[in-house]
């Protein structure tokens, strides 16, 4: 495996378990001090891959004094927490190991390997190229002149130098690994090659080296697709912003030195650089770099805008609400890259499978060689052409590789969907989901009240003299449900005197020397001015869910104004689409029963709960696991919390939610659309089909090839092919996931 072959996942820390990544792991009786040591951050060239990972852990096994570590093998990035004693014996170990650790500063966050990109890749494929041409020229003096020693000392020549071009790497890896009695896919491939080399098969060593080299190289390229299809996010936040002067004027200055607070302008056509909230201006600014969303959305003053997404119509003016690290696209890149840490279960199994796999192919392998003269009656050459052949076959490298890309670019898919999944095993779980508990507020519905009816109760007056009345009166009031009111009503406003808030009842104030009050149901009996007639109307809202607020002067009720809690435009699509995969939406939410059955019946649920405080959705979620089977809940708010971090899988609202929900949550829905649940559901099926066609795959074809160099059919060409384009084709089926996209 060369140093450019990436075939394990993009980050993995250690001792995460099955839940989400954590930022250190701590092992050991120092624990409790290890937040006293700051680690170390190193880069290692050749760490790519979860072999080098577990190759380096071992390695540390025997460091005392080790707090904690964490690989990052995107970056080829190794932290280590330790005391300086300790960090010098474990860099030594590292270094015995094989690897090369570097060390790396704090401040420099950029990807060294991307940044090196260009000139490595040519200097890669210049060594590979020549490494082939040298192998074809062996090939073709030993076919030529196959019993002249001068060509056959030029062929082993070529071979030689075609070898150390193209698999310098992999033999000091295979050396280091066999020297410490381990059996990984590098120590494989140095058996393999040089055990051709040394029974005279020097130039189908010097091929199998040159066509594997090239084939890990082409790979790796290929895998990058999905490494760096999170991270090629940063890409879309610039690195500039316009930010105002003290003295007024505007300067272009770098995102990482602009401060909270600051305020930023954009020009319509460019990207936000930061987060904010926009102070000036109106435009429509394309969100679905960010929250996937198909849609720009209308951004006003008091409206928040992110980085990376685009302004399209008009100038804004923002204040910048956080620093260019803290930014909510950062946020995603990082906790994405941490849920890559997190291992699927499929993905657990084939690390546990290809643990066995790997020493029983070479005790099978070293079982042909001595075996086979007395059992096949074939001479002791044919028999260690025939073992070299079945090791290079059953290299398990398309075994390995066959989950980690798919799980990549599964993740890398649900992000650009705004779907942030935080862990491997969250999203091939989704697809066990049998019943989906809802939150009520911001999730099935708006989370925002909307004036929903005004109805004049004495028909002599005129309507739009009664809505100025209460747009008045309303505009006055900071209450959610008067803002309502204001917000819904299009008359002007008319000036208030002696205005005043009765708390628990409404408002009051003098319009044009007559007393007026915005009065709730109870303030409007206690005035004594209900009737049975008034009762049945407001009973018609109140049972459709309704908060009726009535306009009033000091004789009589004058119009009824009925505020809702909206349903979302898209909540009906998304239970029809849970319900169609065979999932059971049920309705769980602290607001009264009527109106729960209200929004249930709108949404198209049956199974709806109301009053319910946080322990009692909390007892909802064991009840549906113990029922129906897995069970996610969705919600937004604090209250939802206990219940988000009970269910198997928690998803949250990201738009409107509260931090402690997507705290708590193990999927974060970035655009408030409930559709992205099914989606999900759906993407965690097609990742779980595409992972076992790659592992049918890898194992599939390794046994056709066994059968076939068992029964003589089989050289060490066929071999790498073999073991080369499984790798690839499982590399490939698994980048397929980055291609299909949801309808929006």
């Amino acid at each position: 495996m060369n140093p450019t072959h990436q075939c394990q996942q993009v980050d993995t820390t250690c001792d995460c378990g099955s839940g989400g990544a954590k930022s250190l792991a701590v092992d050991g009786p120092t624990a409790s001090n290890a937040t006293t040591v700051a680690p170390q951050r190193f880069r290692i060239a050749n760490m790519d891959c979860a072999s080098e990972e577990s190759e380096i852990r071992r390695a540390l096994d025997g460091v005392a004094g080790i707090r904690g570590l964490q690989f990052n093998l995107g970056d080829r990035e190794l932290a280590i927490a330790a005391d300086d004693h300790a960090l010098q014996l474990a860099l030594d170990a590292i270094r015995k190991a094989g690897f090369k650790p570097e060390p790396r500063n704090v401040e420099d966050t950029s990807d060294g390997a991307t940044a090196a990109a260009p000139i490595g890749f040519w200097a890669s494929w210049g060594k590979l190229i020549a490494a082939l041409g040298l192998a074809v020229a062996a090939e073709g003096l030993a076919f030529a002149f196959s019993d002249s020693w001068p060509a056959k000392a030029l062929g082993m020549a070529l071979a030689a130098v075609a070898i150390a071009l193209a698999g310098f790497s992999v033999y000091g890896k295979g050396l280091s690994a066999l020297r410490q009695g381990r059996l990984n896919i590098n120590a494989l491939m140095t058996v393999a090659v040089t055990g051709a080399f040394l029974i005279g098969q020097w130039p189908e060593a010097a091929m199998v080296m040159a066509l594997y080299a090239i084939a890990e190289a082409i790979e790796a390229r290929a895998v990058d697709r999905a490494r760096n299809a999170i991270k090629s996010l940063l890409a879309l936040a610039p690195e500039q912003a316009e930010v105002r002067q003290s003295d007024g004027s505007w300067t272009r200055v770098g995102v990482k030195a602009v401060v909270v607070n600051a305020i930023v302008r954009i020009r319509p056509g460019e990207r936000v650089p930061l987060d904010g909230v926009v102070t000036l201006g109106q435009s429509a600014i394309d969100q679905s770099p960010v929250t996937g969303e198909s849609l720009p959305i209308d951004k006003a003053p008091g409206d928040e805008v992110y980085a990376g997404t685009i302004n399209q119509s008009a100038a804004l003016e923002f204040r910048v609400t956080a620093p260019a690290s803290d930014s909510t696209l950062a946020r995603i890149i990082h906790a994405v890259e941490q849920a890559q840490s997190s291992r699927a279960p499929t993905q657990r199994f084939v690390d546990r499978f290809a643990a066995i796999y790997t020493p029983a192919v070479f005790i099978l392998a070293v079982a042909v060689a001595l075996l086979a003269p007395w059992l096949a009656d074939l001479t002791w050459m044919q028999a260690v052409y025939k073992a070299l052949v079945l090791l290079v076959i059953a290299c398990p490298c398309a075994l390995v590789i066959s989950t980690p890309v798919t799980v990549v670019s599964g993740l890398a898919a649900g992000a650009r969907r705004g779907i942030l999944i935080k862990g491997g095993v969250y999203l091939e779980d989704a697809r066990k989901i049998k019943a989906v508990a809802l939150d009520k507020t911001g999730t099935i519905t708006e989370g925002k009240p909307k004036l929903v009816a005004f109805e004049p109760v004495d028909t002599g007056l005129d309507q739009r003299v009664l809505e100025g009345l209460a747009k008045s009166l309303a505009g006055r009031s900071d209450h959610p449900v008067s803002k309502a009111i204001a917000e819904g009503l299009s008359t002007a406003d008319l000036e208030v005197g002696e205005f005043q808030a009765v708390a628990g009842r409404g408002v009051q104030g003098v319009i044009g020397n007559h007393s007026y009050a915005l009065a709730n149901h109870r303030w409007i009996e206690e005035r004594g001015q209900c009737s049975a007639e008034l009762e049945a109307r407001l009973a018609v809202h109140e049972e459709a869910g309704r908060t009726v607020t009535l306009l009033a002067n000091s004789e009589r009720v004058m119009a009824i104004c009925a505020v809702a809690d909206t349903i979302k435009p898209s909540s009906a699509q998304a239970v029809a689409d849970l319900k169609s995969l065979g999932v059971t939406p049920v309705m769980l939410t602290g607001d009264n029963i009527a109106t729960a059955r209200t929004v249930g019946f709108q949404a198209g649920i049956a199974e709806v709960r109301g009053n319910l405080l946080p322990e009692d959705k909390l007892q909802a979620i064991c009840e549906l696991q113990q029922r129906l089977g897995i069970t996610a809940m969705t919600g937004d708010g604090i209250n939802d919390a206990p219940a988000l971090a009970k269910a198997d899988i928690g998803f949250a609202m990201g738009a409107a939610g509260t931090h402690t929900a997507m705290e708590a949550a193990d999927v974060v829905v970035m655009n408030d659309d409930l559709r992205r649940l099914p989606e999900t559901i759906r993407l965690s099926k097609r990742t779980h089909a595409v992972l076992w066609q790659n592992i049918s795959l890898a194992l599939g074809i390794k046994l056709v090839f066994l059968l076939l160099a068992i029964f003589d059919n089989a050289s060490m060409w066929m071999a790498v092919f073999a073991d080369m384009g499984a790798s690839l084709l499982v590399v490939f089926n698994g980048l397929r996931l980055l291609g299909r996209q949801q309808s929006k």
